[in-house]
């Protein structure tokens, strides 16, 4: 089993210079939390989440038209190769404590995310199917959602 056939793959993605109400639509249409940032030959540089907006609008006090994607996203992101191994991609997942990951193509394009939701929806558990285990995903679970003193 590979990344790609448990990803998302019709992510929408923005630029760094895209206002932050315009990425807020993108995240209510698609009803995601995440918006992976794009140079202009697809490739990953940044993410922005519904939290870094939030963060952005009420620091600022202005509105969110007039806030560029540049102020706000995160710059250190972490991709996967859209043929890893699932098991790498939850390795990633536990050491960041994040709960999405851009997947990328062999160009390093953006073409899909993967989700914790998408591994618990999509993956076959069965021991002997090769997928992610029922203690690899909990293990991963664990981590992401401990509290910063305990990690």
């Amino acid at each position: 089993m590979k990344v790609k056939e448990l990803m998302t793959k019709d992510v929408k993605a923005c630029t760094e210079d895209t206002d932050l109400a315009t990425v807020v639509k993108m995240m209510w249409d698609a009803d995601c939390g995440i918006v992976p940032v794009v140079d202009g030959e697809g490739r990953v540089t940044g993410v922005i989440t519904d939290r870094d907006i939030c963060v952005a609008a009420a620091t600022r006090r202005l509105d969110p038209a007039s806030i560029h994607v540049n102020d706000a996203m995160s710059r250190h992101v972490a991709t996967c190769s859209e043929d890893a191994d699932p098991r790498s991609a939850l390795e990633v997942l536990k050491e960041r404590r994040i709960r999405r990951l851009p997947v990328v193509n062999r160009q390093n394009r953006l073409v899909g995310i993967l989700s914790v939701n998408d591994l618990v929806a999509r993956a076959d558990f069965r021991p002997s199917s090769g997928g992610v285990s029922v203690d690899d995903l909990l293990n991963t679970l664990r981590a992401i959602c401990a509290h910063p003193a305990s990690v």
